[in-house]
């Protein structure tokens, strides 16, 4: 009947290490150490582990900062759910190894001489004072005793005596507390104490939220929402645009670089779990080991040798229980840790993928982009040639040229702009409020610029022409898109350079007050005005003949160009007044005498020659018989006609 009950205990003694032992493929081999080795590990390994645990915990916030995409969420809500238990499981590990360091007798560290003498030379001062307290309690109780049985007049002796002896007490109590507190100090400073790693383990739960630091059978709904509440969705929409492809690389580069360190820091905390791990595990193996022996044993032993292995057998039991207890722990973290390795270069995975699928969109998009920048720039040398085949016109073909630059420019920079944003409604916001200021800002540049448009439109300026602006009369000599300059023109006939550069804005054109007068295009003539006073005397009917004849005979040798200038003014403006190019004569009558005004038109170029002519002729005519009486002759450039 032992027998009987010696197998099976083996035998559920070994199903119970099975599952354990699997799981531990790759451990070393069994050593030679003793079946009943302490499970206690080294506090400051343990505490250290714990510490690295919750430091690689911390780190994971950095995966809560780069899950931008619903992928990512899922991952990292997955990863934040197995380092929530990593974390449980090792505070589980490190008080179960706190409990069993408070059933070891404290021992000091080897390496501390000096510490361990001091600690035994208390120790023995201790002892000493202890038995000479007891020593004199007990000389106490025999006074007290002998003080019942003395007679009355030798009492007062027996208590001064006692008296004595219980100040004797006092001084020796308060020396044993001053050592005995001297030796607890002593010995939690040389061993750490078991006190003392529970204090370190407590105090780092309180560095963690309190659902991380309980047990792993406690609180598993508060578990759960506090790991599904962690994260917040930082889903973002697809980039399209350029400019957020070359952004959305730059973050998947960094999204890589922290998975690799995040999977480096997991791979170094599995090394630390595995390095406390294997001595269980080598503990366990030895326990196998000594239960085989002594259920080997068992088969050739009598019912005393029986009862002893029974034992032995059940304090292997229960030392197997501590250890599978703590290596339980240290266990489920290596799989949630090989979990957590594996969702982790799952997520590397996807990340690689949507990089690969960037950097594929930002390079066919660039290629678009050049694309349609070369098309603009065909289009626009297209435009050049037809512009140089097909206008021959200097002006007209400088309007085309200047205006195909601009709408080049215009088309590349719009191009450029959709490329490289997809999502406008932030920035054509911000474009607005910046246009708006700098319209404000540069609102007479502006102006001018426009302005620059009409002076150049169908009847506008261009270099070389003869105007007025405001008054001052000059060629054109440059025409810019703020301003326009004109060489300044005076003397006789207002043919003569001043040698002035005259600057004027462009947005003069919108001045109601300052008016733009140039010649009609494809004529250069204008109108003078000479007048003649007679004397009072003077046959009106005569000095009317003789002045016609006058005028007639100088202006009929530029009738032919003035009749050419009339069809170009019909040809170049339509509909035109049907008033020929001719001179006007009118006399009248006034308190000094005949006044004749003779207007005529001349030619800009000739007309200093044609007044000359005029006049010499009209004073040729007044010495005819009968003569003319002149009084005084003024020649005017007329700006107008009446």
């Amino acid at each position: 009947m032992g027998r009987t009950s010696l197998r099976g205990f083996k035998l559920a003694f070994l199903l119970c290490l099975v599952p354990i032992l699997a799981a531990q493929q790759g451990a070393p081999g069994a050593g030679q150490s003793h079946a009943a080795a302490s499970i206690a590990q080294d506090p400051v390994q343990v505490i250290q582990f714990l510490s690295r645990t919750i430091s690689w915990h911390r780190q994971l916030e950095a995966e809560g900062k780069i899950a931008s995409r619903p992928t990512d969420l899922s991952f990292a809500q997955e990863d934040l759910h197995i380092s929530d238990q990593v974390v449980r499981l090792a505070f589980e590990y490190a008080r179960g190894q706190a409990q069993l360091q408070a059933k070891q007798p404290a021992t000091p560290p080897p390496s501390s001489d000096d510490s361990s003498a001091r600690s035994q030379r208390l120790l023995q001062a201790t002892q000493q004072v202890e038995k000479q307290l007891q020593d004199t309690q007990a000389e106490l109780q025999g006074l007290r005793q002998k003080l019942d049985r003395t007679p009355a007049a030798k009492k007062s002796i027996i208590e001064s005596q006692i008296a004595e002896v219980q100040s004797e007490i006092g001084l020796l109590q308060a020396r044993r507390d001053a050592l005995q507190s001297m030796s607890e100090f002593v010995s939690s400073s040389n061993s750490g104490g078991s006190m003392g790693m529970r204090a370190q383990i407590e105090e780092m739960a309180r560095s963690v939220p309190a659902e991380l630091s309980r047990s792993s059978n406690q609180d598993e709904l508060a578990r759960q929402s506090y790991s599904s509440g962690a994260l917040v969705s930082g889903a973002t929409n697809a980039p399209s645009g350029i400019w957020e492809l070359a952004g959305g690389l730059i973050q998947l580069s960094g999204k890589l670089h922290t998975l690799n360190d995040e999977l480096s820091a997991s791979e170094d905390l599995a090394a630390a779990a595995a390095k406390i791990r294997d001595p269980l595990i080598q503990n366990l193996r030895n326990l196998i080991r000594r239960g085989d022996e002594l259920a080997a044993a068992a088969d050739n032993s009598g019912p005393a040798a029986l009862a002893q292995q029974k034992q032995q057998l059940d304090a292997l039991a229960a030392e197997f229980r501590q250890t599978s207890a703590q290596l339980l722990p240290l266990s489920k973290i290596n799989l949630l840790l090989e979990m957590y390795q594996a969702t982790l270069r799952n997520w590397k995975e996807s990340v690689r993928d949507e990089l690969h699928d960037h950097l594929r969109q930002l390079l066919l998009k660039l290629a678009v982009l050049a694309v349609l920048i070369g098309l603009v720039i065909i289009l626009g040398e297209v435009w050049r040639r037809a512009t140089f085949r097909y206008v021959h016109d200097g002006r007209r073909r400088y309007q085309f040229l200047l205006l195909r630059r601009i709408v080049i420019w215009v088309a590349i920079v719009i191009i450029i702009i959709l490329a490289f944003a997809s999502q406008l409604g932030s920035a054509v916001t911000f474009a607005g409020l910046l246009t708006a200021g700098v319209a404000v800002a540069l609102q007479n540049v502006i102006v001018s610029i426009v302005g620059y448009f009409f002076l150049i439109g169908k009847y506008g300026l261009r270099v070389g022409d003869r105007v007025q602006i405001s008054g001052v009369t000059g060629e054109v000599v440059e025409i810019g898109l703020v301003r326009i300059h004109l060489m300044e023109l005076g003397g006789p006939g207002g043919n003569q350079p001043s040698g002035r550069v005259v600057a004027f804005s462009n947005s003069i054109v919108f001045q109601p007050t300052a008016g733009v007068f140039k010649q009609i295009p494809g004529t250069s003539f204008g109108w003078h005005e000479l007048k003649v006073t007679l004397a009072a005397d003077t046959d009106y009917h005569i000095a009317r003949e003789r002045i016609t004849q006058a005028v007639e005979s100088v202006l009929a040798k530029h009738k032919g160009d003035m009749d050419a200038q009339r069809r170009l003014m019909e040809m170049n403006l339509s509909p035109v007044s049907s008033a020929d190019l001719g001179s006007r004569i009118r006399l009248h009558y006034t308190s000094s005498g005949i006044e004749a005004t003779v207007r005529f038109p001349v030619q800009i170029e000739k007309a200093a020659e044609t007044d000359d002519q005029l006049m010499r002729e009209l004073l040729a005519s007044a010495e005819r018989e009968p003569k003319l009486k002149v009084i005084s002759t003024e020649t005017v450039q007329l700006a107008r006609i009446d």
